[in-house]
């Protein structure tokens, strides 16, 4: 039977039972737990740097009333790294290439800070619709668009993600399987090919990375609009 290239994304199934469950409760069983001891050792000194400067970095421009997502802000952080690193290992499955699973995840956040920010302040957040000085005969006009682009929000925060995560997938795939058959063939251009593999490994990993910090990051940003 031949398999498409798609086939690696589809959800695994045992006895007719989704893994996905399992795939997104991998991550947690691989962070060490915090301990109370005043010394630890180095994965955990490790771990608690990361989280402070990023936890820094990411609730700067937010005012006090934002912070208390940081603890939300954080653990997405990591929970995204870690299935998309994971995702880049052989025989895996990464569930964030699904498109339902990570709007499932932009959607309550986004409409989240839509109502906090509705119900801490109604008048700020509406006048976001209708930007200051617009002329009389655009006003309906920039309403609907403005109320477009706030409605395309999560869409974007989810389809972002799994739009760079599938095209970097397929490409690793399509680039191995050129090595694999140019080997017989071409063993230099197969050579080639495969240190060209290794170094758009390499930069997965950085998308995987970074991918996850854009996703946190624009819901920052959207949670600074309504505090």
């Amino acid at each position: 039977m031949t398999l498409s290239f798609f086939d690696q994304f589809m959800s695994p199934t045992y006895l007719g039972i989704p893994l996905i469950a399992l795939a997104l409760s991998l991550p947690w069983t691989l962070y060490p737990t915090p301990t109370s001891r005043w010394l630890g050792n180095r994965l955990l000194t490790l771990q608690g740097w990361f989280i402070n400067r990023f936890t820094q970095q990411l609730l700067l421009p937010l005012n006090p009333a934002g912070h208390k997502w940081a603890v939300l802000f954080m653990s997405l952080m990591l929970f995204l790294i870690t299935l998309n690193m994971l995702g880049l290992l052989p025989y895996t499955f990464t569930p964030t290439t699904q498109l339902s699973l990570n709007m499932a995840l932009a959607v309550p956040l986004w409409l989240a800070t839509v109502i906090i920010g509705l119900r801490n302040q109604p008048t700020i957040a509406l006048g976001h619709l209708l930007p200051e000085g617009t002329p009389t005969p655009l006003i309906p006009v920039l309403i609907i668009i403005e109320t477009i682009s706030l409605l395309i929000r999560p869409l974007a925060l989810g389809v972002r993600l799994t739009a760079n995560l599938t095209a970097g997938h397929l490409l690793i795939q399509l680039i191995a399987t050129a090595a694999f058959v140019l080997l017989p063939l071409m063993p230099t251009v197969a050579i080639l090919t495969a240190i060209l593999l290794f170094l758009l490994t390499l930069l997965e990993v950085a998308v995987a990375m970074i991918q996850a910090y854009v996703f946190v990051l624009l819901l920052s940003l959207y949670l600074q609009e309504n505090v």
